[in-house]
């Protein structure tokens, strides 16, 4: 199997909900993918940018429906070994939710959450995952995480896939924006989630799109809910935070500069 070069990025996005057919359709129009049919599965559809797939459509599996679990997005972190990930990871608090299998052709991976709660998944793919610098259309720019300890969830993540702090912002009353990412470029932020936050800790992944804006006016319309923005970020760039007809919490990212990134204000008040 072939190691990965792309250790600790998020390489995979994936929306589990009740009704796939209708989320296809929102994100489709608002977003911009591409659907295309799995051919190995006909119950999973690809999510296509301009780049390629960058994710995948499913109805939950029998043990998520049992569970009550809500519809959500799960992001896929990469690692070189999907097992040793595993075993360290629930070492340091983790609750295993998936044990590590083998999708033919496509990898190992295994779903967790972490010890406050947040669940991510962690994959090797058989093929090294390909990552654009900035993203493009369509692909995830960001990526941000409510806890309920931000110090301890940063260390817990810098441990298993060798993220370094980068930036930090004062919010105040709210505490420190703590923003991780490699080779001194931010790629996403953690921060303590408020107490009128009443959402689980959670991942939120930034989608890029050509107008945050557009898509800030056309959600209503189509069923969801616009949480917060259009807000401006550093660069120019604006960014919008919702919940989509089946109640999945994502956001959307204009990008104008390379640098551009959600600044803290926009924390504040997220998630379903």
């Amino acid at each position: 199997m072939a190691q990965s070069t792309t250790r600790g990025r998020f390489v995979w996005h994936e929306l589990v909900t009740n009704d796939p057919k209708a989320a296809i359709d929102f994100y489709t129009r608002l977003i911009g993918w591409k659907p295309q049919v799995w051919d190995r599965n006909p119950a999973y559809t690809l999510l296509l940018a301009e780049s390629g797939p960058i994710g995948g459509v499913m109805e939950p599996p029998a043990e998520t429906k049992s569970a009550g679990a809500p519809p959500n997005w799960l992001s896929y972190i990469d690692t070189p070994d999907v097992s040793a990930t595993v075993d360290a990871a629930v070492r340091l608090g983790a609750k295993l939710y998936k044990p590590v299998t083998q999708i033919p052709d496509v990898g190992r991976f295994a779903v967790l959450a972490d010890p406050q709660g947040a669940v991510f998944a962690v994959i090797t793919p058989q093929s090294p995952a390909q990552i654009n610098d900035p993203p493009r259309l369509g692909e995830f720019s960001w990526h941000e995480l409510a806890t309920t300890d931000q110090a301890a969830a940063l260390g817990f993540y810098q441990q298993l896939f060798g993220w370094e702090k980068t930036e930090a912002m004062d919010m105040g009353p709210m505490g420190v924006y703590q923003m991780f990412g490699w080779a001194g470029k931010s790629m996403g932020g953690i921060y303590n989630k408020p107490k009128e936050m009443l959402a689980s800790p959670h991942w939120l992944g930034y989608a890029v799109v050509p107008d945050s804006r557009k898509v800030a006016e056309a959600v209503p319309a189509s069923g969801g809910k616009v949480l917060s923005g259009p807000m401006e970020v550093p660069g120019g760039g604006l960014i919008v935070t919702c919940v989509d007809p089946q109640g999945a919490a994502f956001a959307v990212h204009s990008m104008v500069a390379a640098t551009a990134r959600p600044r803290e204000e926009a924390t504040a008040g997220q998630g379903p």
